[in-house]
């Protein structure tokens, strides 16, 4: 293993490592943003009306 950091520089090796990974999270994230079923910023999905929403389950009965 040794020897593959003698043909490359490791400071350069990993910066690049680092800034191909980076790029490649903002890109999966954007991605992510422009979708309408993942987009967590905008709130464009649909709500569920008020009136099926309870406070509390419904009661149950023992028999």
């Amino acid at each position: 293993m040794h020897r593959i950091w003698q043909w490359f520089d490791p400071r350069r090796a990993l910066m690049a490592l680092f800034s191909f990974l980076f790029v490649l999270a903002l890109v999966i994230h954007f991605i992510l943003l422009m979708s309408p079923g993942y987009s967590w910023v905008s709130a464009t999905k649909a709500q569920a009306p008020a009136s099926n929403m309870s406070a509390m389950p419904p009661a149950r009965t023992i028999n």
